[in-house]
């Protein structure tokens, strides 16, 4: 009895120490997991950083909880998609797959309505989609050694945003949005007040949101992830504005920032990201985020009589310009005199 006893005893023990281990071996899994989406967060301004991500899914909740569950959840599925397709593991854990994702499901949830059943299922739907748009996009782009940067979720973005008043089901607001582009209106003098709740809110249009303080809360996160980023981020805010301003955009468009954001992703892509920083990547940057600005009224007119949206449109395209030409200036790769 006593060696039945002790059998048992250290049997018991054998399990109870194996489903510890599986426990903590199941924690370690989830702990990493979610390092990877919070970097996907951060991904969206190239910034794989989870601090970083962290601030950013807070600056979406205070948005809205809405706003915040969407990014988190399409941030999570996009990131789960890649692991399961088996996509390389230094593209997930620094959080590549799920940038895109964020920023579908974000744009779904602004467009067709958040509170809908339909929006929720088809942002799941559409995050694991522009998961494989993505790994298309990479091997086709890789070919002329550029980055894929937004484009899979804007190709995805635009099509769905463009084919939603087709379905009953999707959309919700019983009337189209296409409409002939029409000429800018309204005043271009921009007060102070103006001028730096568009300078915050130009942080905040990344991520579709026009408030103030969840750009303040989207600086924060660049200032945690280095005084370098967050510089060139204020840089490029504000060449977007001077440019906006310069060209006569209705001050309510400064404002809002949508005249910012597409000239902060341009700027932080071009100094620091695929170009190193010094001083004339950083002038090269702030002329590409001054044309991105320029850019944008064109891009919107494009798409609205479909009605689509520019959304980071202006920021690819004048990012794939100035790297596929910065090849050809060698002051900016590295490759050439010191500055």
């Amino acid at each position: 009895m006593d060696a039945v006893d002790a059998g048992d005893s250290v049997g018991g023990g054998s399990r109870g120490a194996a489903a510890g281990g599986e426990r903590t071996e199941a924690a370690v899994r989830v702990r990493v997991f979610a390092a990877q989406v919070l970097r996907g967060q951060g991904q969206v301004t190239f910034l794989p950083n989870a601090a970083t991500g962290t601030l950013f899914t807070a600056a979406l909740f205070a948005a809205g909880w809405e706003y915040g569950v969407y990014g988190l959840v399409g941030t999570a599925v996009g990131t789960a998609t890649a692991r399961l397709l088996g996509v390389d593991r230094g593209r997930v854990s620094t959080g590549l797959e799920g940038f895109n994702a964020c920023l579908t499901a974000l744009c779904f949830a602004v467009f067709l309505g958040a509170a809908h059943l339909s929006t929720a299922l088809l942002a799941v739907a559409g995050c694991v989609v522009v998961t494989v748009v993505t790994a298309a996009v990479v091997r086709v782009l890789g070919v002329w050694g550029l980055p894929s940067l937004t484009l899979p979720y804007c190709l995805l973005a635009t099509a769905v945003t463009i084919a939603a008043p087709g379905f009953g089901r999707l959309w919700h607001t019983g009337q189209g949005v296409a409409a002939l582009p029409l000429p800018a209106s309204g005043t271009t003098s921009v007060e102070a007040g103006e001028l730096a709740r568009g300078f915050l809110a130009g942080f905040a249009q990344i991520f579709f949101m026009p408030q103030w303080y969840v750009g303040a809360l989207l600086l924060l996160g660049f200032l945690v992830a280095g005084p370098r980023s967050a510089a060139v981020a204020c840089l490029g805010n504000a060449a977007g504005i001077a440019t906006a301003w310069a060209l006569g955009a209705p001050a309510a468009r400064i404002a809002d920032g949508t005249m910012g954001y597409n000239a902060v992703l341009v700027a932080l892509a071009l100094c620091g990201v695929f170009l190193p920083a010094r001083t004339a990547t950083l002038t090269y940057a702030l002329v590409g985020a001054a044309a991105a600005t320029a850019l944008g009224p064109a891009v919107s007119a494009l798409f609205a009589p479909s009605g689509g949206h520019a959304f980071t449109w202006p920021f690819v395209l004048t990012t794939f310009v100035f790297l596929a030409a910065a090849k050809s200036f060698p002051r900016l790769t590295g490759s050439g005199d010191g500055d």
